[in-house]
C-alpha cells in the first residue's frame, strides 16, 4: 500500500520561516519515526518531535529517533501548479516492528528543537516479523502543495 503524509499545521509554518530545507543535497536531515497505535497525535498543536515521541516503537532491527529519508529535490509541475515533496521509499531489514503512525520531521538532533512535519496514519497496525518493514511512499509524493 502506498502512502502519502498529512502536514501538521506548525511543521508547514517551520517551512515558511526557513528553518526546514527539503532537497537532495546540502539540505536538512529529514526523518521518519515510527509509532505504535497508543499515540495521541493533534495535527494542530504537536510542533516538535518531543511532543510525540513516547509511543515510539521499540523492536528487533528498529534503532530510536528513525531512519534518514534519502530525499528528491522538490519537483514543480507548471500544468497542475502542484509541488511534490518525495524521497525513496524506507524500510527496517531484518525486523520485528508493530506501528500504527510514521512521523516526517526535521532533526536538529535535539528532540525539542526537532519540527515535525507530517505524519501518516496507516489504518491499522503495520507488522513486520523478522521480516522487512517498508513504507512505500505514493507516487505522487510524500507531500504535496497545490498553488491556486
Amino acid at each position: 500500500m502506498a502512502v502519502s503524509a498529512k502536514w501538521y499545521g506548525l511543521g508547514l509554518k517551520h517551512f515558511m520561516m526557513g528553518d526546514i530545507l527539503w532537497k537532495a543535497s546540502g539540505g536538512s536531515t529529514i526523518k521518519v519515526m515510527l509509532l505504535t497505535s497508543s499515540a495521541t497525535l493533534n495535527q494542530d498543536t504537536d510542533e516538535y518531535i518531543d511532543d510525540v515521541s513516547a509511543n515510539q516503537v521499540a523492536g528487533d532491527g528498529y534503532v530510536a529517533g528513525g531512519a534518514a529519508l534519502t530525499l528528491a529535490d522538490p519537483a514543480y509541475t507548471g500544468a497542475t501548479n502542484i509541488l511534490k515533496l518525495d524521497a525513496n521509499d524506507v524500510s527496517w531489514s531484518a525486523s520485528t516492528i508493530t506501528a500504527r503512525y510514521a512521523i516526517i520531521y526535521y532533526d536538529t538532533e535535539t528532540p525539542a528543537t526537532s519540527p515535525v512535519i507530517g505524519y501518516v496514519d496507516f489504518g491499522e497496525d503495520k507488522v513486520s516479523s523478522s521480516g522487512t518493514f517498508t513504507i512505500t511512499w505514493d507516487a505522487a509524493g510524500i507531500f504535496k502543495i497545490t498553488a491556486s
